[in-house]
C-alpha cells in the first residue's frame, strides 16, 4: 500500500513539470532531459491525443528521488487531448488503456486526470514491441480509440 501510494505521489508530482515542459522550454536546466517527448500523436473526430511513455526510472531521476523498492511497473504512459479547433485542452472524461506485451500478455487500466491529462504506470520490463490501445470518451459524450506500437529498447 505504500509503496502504491509512493507511486501515484510521484507520477502527480511529475505531472505538474512535463506539462510546464510541454509549453514553457525557458524553465530547463542542464539535467532535464526530453525523455517524455511525444511517442505517437493522432488526430481522432477533430481530437488531438498527444500520448507519452517515459520509464518510471526516468522520471524519478529527473525528479531527483530514488526508485522505491517493489515497485513493478517500469512506464509511464500518458495523453493529452486538445480540441483541434480551439486548442483547449479537453480534460474530463473517461480513459483505458490496454497494452499488449511482446508476449502477447495484456494489461488494461483506467487512466487518472492529472494536471492537463490522464496518465497511468504499466508493466514494460520486456524488450520488443508493445502495442497500446485507448478507448476514451470525453466530455462531448463520442468515444474515439487511439492505437500505436511503442518499442521497449
Amino acid at each position: 500500500m505504500k509503496t502504491s501510494l509512493l507511486i501515484l505521489a510521484a507520477v502527480f508530482a511529475l505531472s505538474s513539470p512535463l506539462m510546464a515542459m510541454e509549453h514553457d522550454h525557458s524553465g530547463h536546466t542542464s539535467g532535464m532531459t526530453h525523455s517524455g517527448n511525444a511517442a505517437h500523436e493522432e488526430v481522432i473526430d477533430g481530437v488531438k491525443a498527444t500520448f507519452k511513455v517515459q520509464t518510471m526510472a526516468e522520471a524519478m531521476k529527473t525528479m531527483g528521488m530514488e526508485m522505491p523498492k517493489g515497485v513493478k511497473e517500469t512506464h509511464h504512459i500518458s495523453v493529452a487531448f486538445k480540441d483541434v479547433k480551439s486548442g483547449k485542452a479537453l480534460t474530463e472524461g473517461d480513459v483505458k488503456v490496454k497494452i499488449m506485451g511482446p508476449d502477447k500478455k495484456e494489461a488494461t487500466k483506467e487512466m487518472m486526470g492529472m494536471h492537463g491529462h490522464f496518465g497511468a504506470d504499466f508493466e514494460m520490463s520486456k524488450k520488443g514491441k508493445y502495442g497500446v490501445m485507448c478507448k476514451f470518451q470525453l466530455k462531448d459524450g463520442k468515444t474515439r480509440q487511439a492505437k500505436f506500437w511503442y518499442t521497449v529498447k
